[in-house]
């Protein structure tokens, strides 16, 4: 595993660059996820608005005027928190020993700080007075839908994360009584579908704050979604966040890291000397979930079972011969990667959903189909997947399982909504 970059980079190609210890595998795909679906959106929006479908909305903006005390302002501290944090983590040595400690921490260094706020705020003020004009003057401009990419990318960022953790800490409430600061500033712990609710809810508000079509921009979004939904899990597995299967009790770990073949009694046999571990989570060693399953058709054993050794989140035993501070955990029975079966699964359903975009003409049918197919991914891979149950309920489902069921059943009803309608309206466009 790698939990951050200076691991990937020292393992794949021999170079120690300790800088690297402050990008964060799964942070690192994540940004890779948001860029590369805001460049899908965005090429999909501009398809839409020159079939017409969606058009621009005008705005007045003032021209010529010089940098305001609030610009300066907001410019500085931006530059401020950028030096004070970001900068000094690369400068102050301590750091790259626990930068995640730091990030949330108070310390930081206050010369980079100021000096960098000052650059910011005089950067603002040049750019503002090359364009000042000797009588400052109203404008109307025009903003296309795909100008608009950028800001519902911010929007989705902030409420997304927002919402992946709201939801991870109503699916795990007694972790989260236990320590809710720690529950709510910890990078790890975000649950997808929570992430996907309260970005979707602040995009819907921005699209109808700025008179966006709401279904166009829902198509345009959906095929972007799956596959920046495959991009993360890229992060989940190569970090090692937790994000795994129930235990495959063919396979076990040798105190090195290895995996070992294991059969029936050696399983046990492991079950019991990790007991500690195990009850931990499943309070009793019978209520361990557990399947045995052998590689077939050549394929090979880590695509079927995983310890994710150097885990990120330091789960398991520790690694023998592994001396650094962090990092040195494995798990002491293979999981399913189920992680790495859904970044195949999502990978393939967004070349299926990008490949019916042109296809289909009916507005809400592209959405229609990504709510069920997502829907029956997730619901699927829940049954071999680690998750909190509620025991409360019958069936014992998962909160992923409920919510992937109200998606498929919304999916469907949204599918037979816009079949009913013989009709497809379009807007005025200018668009070249």
């Amino acid at each position: 595993m790698y939990p951050n970059l200076y691991y990937a980079f020292k393992d794949l190609f021999g170079l120690q660059w300790p800088f690297l210890k402050l990008v964060n595998s799964f942070g690192f795909f994540v940004a890779i996820c948001f860029l590369t679906a805001a460049w899908l959106v965005n090429l999909e929006l501009k398809r839409k608005q020159q079939q017409g479908f969606l058009t621009y909305t005008e705005e007045k903006i003032m021209v010529g005027a010089p940098a305001s005390i609030a610009d300066l302002l907001v410019n500085f501290l931006l530059g401020f928190v950028f030096g004070y944090k970001i900068i000094a983590a690369f400068v102050m040595p301590t750091v790259l020993n626990d930068p995640q400690s730091f990030i949330l921490s108070s310390q930081g260094n206050w010369p980079i700080g100021l000096l960098v706020g000052g650059l910011f705020a005089s950067l603002k003020w040049w750019e503002k007075n090359k364009e000042k004009l000797a009588n400052p003057e109203q404008r109307v401009i025009r903003i296309w839908p795909n100008d608009r990419v950028g800001d519902m990318v911010i929007y989705a960022a902030v409420f997304g994360f927002a919402g992946a953790k709201i939801f991870h800490n109503l699916e795990n409430w007694g972790d989260f009584i236990k320590n809710p600061i720690d529950a709510l500033i910890s990078f790890s712990g975000l649950t997808f579908y929570g992430g996907l609710i309260c970005a979707g809810a602040a995009i819907i508000f921005f699209a109808k704050k700025h008179k966006i079509i709401i279904i166009h921009l829902a198509d345009a979004f959906c095929p972007a979604l799956m596959l920046g939904y495959a991009i993360g899990r890229i992060g989940c597995q190569v970090s090692g966040d937790g994000d795994w299967g129930i235990l495959n009790s063919s396979y076990i770990s040798a105190p090195t890291g290895q995996l070992i073949e294991a059969n029936p009694y050696d399983f046990q046999k492991a079950l019991a000397h990790n007991s500690d571990f195990y009850t931990s989570q499943f309070k009793t060693l019978d209520a361990v979930h557990h399947i045995s399953v052998q590689p077939f058709w050549h394929l090979p054993n880590w695509l079927f079972a995983y310890n994710y050794p150097h885990n990120v989140i330091s789960e398991g035993v520790r690694v023998a011969g592994c001396d650094a501070q962090q990092y040195c955990s494995q798990l002491p029975i293979a999981v399913f990667p189920t992680a790495l079966y859904e970044i195949i699964m999502c990978t393939t359903l967004f070349f299926i959903l990008w490949s019916l975009r042109k296809k289909i003409k009916t507005p809400g049918v592209i959405t229609g189909i990504y709510l069920i197919l997502n829907g029956t991914e997730r619901f699927f891979i829940e049954k071999i997947r680690v998750n909190t149950k509620y025991e409360s309920l019958p069936f014992q489902p998962t909160q992923a399982e409920l919510i992937s069921f109200l998606l498929i059943i919304a999916g469907i009803f949204l599918l037979v909504k816009v079949s009913n309608k013989k009709t497809v309206k379009t807007v005025p466009s200018t668009a070249s």
